[in-house]
């Protein structure tokens, strides 16, 4: 199904520099901070980001970077269809880490609550922000708010928002 384009190649490339900006003004070389991508889609986002943060950074720098998979902390995870998880890659403990959870669309924000349920399985952070492409900013069913926002979008909860990686572009589908 076709929709409107709200962000295209170039202009996706230029917000995700952005918040790469954004974050290396925040989190300096990033010895106390760390990336993890939600899965699936955060997890592109977050190797997108940790790519333009390695371009920044001096050679030696190294930016921690994990993939988190929420499907079991999910409320809905017994409703409906069977979900399939994703690995989960966390070569580190994030104990007294600066967290950024990376996701590509902010929605109801219990995707956010599931991954921050899972990230206590690797210690306790020391602070928790929140990373995302597009905030659909009236849709919200829990109090989560973005740290870092791509692009904020006025939704009806009927629309769907869509990124797609290749080509590079984030679609509004419906109202």
């Amino acid at each position: 199904m076709e929709g409107k384009i709200i962000l295209d190649g170039p202009q996706m490339a230029l917000t995700i520099r952005r918040l790469a900006w954004q974050l290396a003004e925040e989190h300096g070389d990033f010895s106390g901070s760390c990336l993890v991508g939600i899965q699936r889609t955060g997890v592109l986002l977050a190797q997108r980001l940790q790519s333009e943060l390695s371009l920044m950074m001096p050679r030696e720098t190294k930016i921690r970077t994990g993939k988190l998979d929420v499907t079991f902390y999910r409320d809905d995870f017994r409703r409906g269809k069977p979900l399939a998880a994703s690995p989960t890659e966390m070569p580190f403990l994030v104990e007294d880490l600066r967290v950024v959870l990376v996701d590509d669309v902010l929605y109801t924000g219990r995707t956010i609550r599931a991954a921050m349920d899972a990230l206590l399985h690797y210690g306790r952070p020391r602070k928790v922000e929140l990373l995302v492409l597009i905030d659909r900013r009236f849709t919200r069913h829990l109090p989560v708010q973005a740290d870092y926002t791509g692009m904020a979008v006025d939704t009806r909860d009927d629309s769907l928002v869509q990124v797609e990686w290749d080509p590079d572009r984030v679609q509004l589908i419906g109202k």
